[in-house]
């Protein structure tokens, strides 16, 4: 017979506790990791990113001088977008029935991710009253688009991303607002490409920061925490037999809940999914994908930030230079296919090409030199939230709305768990580009 629910969300506190930290012999790797980090920040030819940001705030070791520095672009680029009040926005800037954008989709997840690093300075910076107003402004957009279309705008990720980040800086939302996340969750409405630890993960580190702060009455508050849990024993069981959970890119995102919610000390899939990213740091090579893994391997979740207690920082961390991948020298070939297997399209191969590139490619590289041989045959857009990523071939829009997306495969059918920019096919590679539903 199980042991009651009960007991089950109590044995955190109740069995002995394991090291909720990468194993000690690994600190150098995490510390050139964080270096590399720094020294791409430091780079003013890229735009800032407040998940850049976060994942320097929540390291162990500081350059102070330059996370400085970085802070005040960040707030050069937000202070002009939300700078304004709202005021003379007397319609929504989103019409959710039609799916038609008034001026542009709500930036939810972003300017959430600035107001998490806002809390992340030492010591914490009050953001201005119009970013908390701009962002639950955004967040009444999302919910309206999930009452009338049943999802929001963005995405759910997003969605919880901004629940998280007012919870953090002890902002309230309304019940309702909560209460369609949490029934998004309980129906398995949360998934995007067939792939949903990340955005669970998000969702259920809002939920336990809601929990927490006692954000949410008595009732509320109970649910929050089953479903919580909940979703950590999902990670659990989504873990394979080599440690990832989902694929490389979302295994932080599920052991944030693990270190959030203290199962880290009681869950096996822990130390597991742990020793699959050490093994796996050469897959996080661009600043989006570093800034997504370094906080866990600091032993923090995004949650830390609102308990944070600000105290002298070892000035202590250098930046490092990334050294640019190896030229490999000749050529390759790389066979790109484009697939519409949804009965609309009126073919299922829509291109089949093969495209000539240089050894050391990645599939961006392949994309443009596609693009490049005949603009006419093949053209892509990609969007850079967190590294770039699919999101129009040939004139066909991936849109969340209309639940589909670009599923890239290596022929015939394995999925990538790399980003566009960092997978490298090989000589005689065929990738393909398959429009799906989710």
């Amino acid at each position: 017979m199980g042991l009651p629910l009960v007991l089950l969300l109590l044995l955190p506190a109740l069995l002995p506790a394991r090291c909720c930290e990468p194993p000690a012999g690994s600190a150098g790797a995490v510390r050139a990791l964080s270096a590399r980090l720094l020294g791409l920040a430091g780079d003013p030819a890229r735009d800032p990113d407040p998940a850049v940001y976060l994942a320097l705030r929540l390291a162990r070791e500081h350059h102070p001088r330059l996370e400085r520095r970085y802070l005040e672009r960040l707030q050069d680029a937000f202070q002009h977008p939300y700078g304004r009040s709202l005021q003379g926005y007397g319609r929504s800037r989103w019409d959710a029935e039609r799916s038609v954008s008034v001026e542009e989709p709500p930036h939810t997840g972003r300017l959430a991710l600035y107001l998490l690093g806002l809390q992340a300075t030492c010591p914490p910076l009050s953001p201005h009253r119009s970013l908390v107003t701009w962002l639950k402004y955004y967040l009444e957009e999302e919910w309206t688009g999930s009452q009338q279309r049943g999802h929001p705008i963005t995405s759910y990720y997003q969605y919880g991303l901004g629940v998280l980040a007012l919870c953090v800086h002890r902002k309230r939302v309304r019940d309702q607002v909560v209460q369609r996340l949490l029934t998004a969750q309980q129906h398995g409405r949360l998934g995007h490409g067939g792939n949903t630890v990340d955005t669970e993960a998000v969702v259920a580190l809002a939920f336990t920061c809601l929990e927490r702060r006692r954000l949410v009455g008595t009732e509320l508050a109970a649910k929050l925490r089953l479903a919580a849990h909940e979703a950590s024993r999902n990670m659990a069981k989504a873990q394979g037999p080599d440690g990832v959970i989902g694929n490389i890119y979302s295994t932080p995102w599920a052991l944030q809940v693990f270190l959030a919610t203290g199962e880290c000390q009681t869950e096996p899939a822990f130390g597991q999914a742990m020793a699959a990213l050490l093994e796996n740091l050469g897959a996080f090579g661009t600043a989006a994908t570093m800034a997504q893994v370094l906080p866990v391997l600091h032993g923090h979740s995004y949650l830390d930030i609102a308990s944070r207690h600000c105290g002298e920082e070892p000035d202590t961390l250098t930046p490092l230079d990334m050294e640019p991948l190896p030229e490999v020298p000749g050529n390759k070939t790389v066979q790109l296919v484009v697939e519409c297997p949804l009965p609309w399209c009126y073919d299922l191969q829509l291109y089949d090409r093969l495209v000539p590139v240089p050894a050391s490619a990645s599939l961006l590289d392949v994309l443009q030199a596609a693009a490049a041989l005949d603009p006419r045959e093949f053209r892509f857009h990609t969007q850079d939230p967190q590294g770039p990523f699919l999101t129009q071939v040939l004139g066909l829009e991936a849109r969340q709305e209309k639940r589909n997306y670009w599923q890239i495969l290596s022929a015939p059918s394995t999925p990538l768990q790399m980003g566009i920019a960092d997978y490298r096919p090989p000589d005689g590679a065929t990738v393909i580009l398959r429009l799906s539903e989710w």
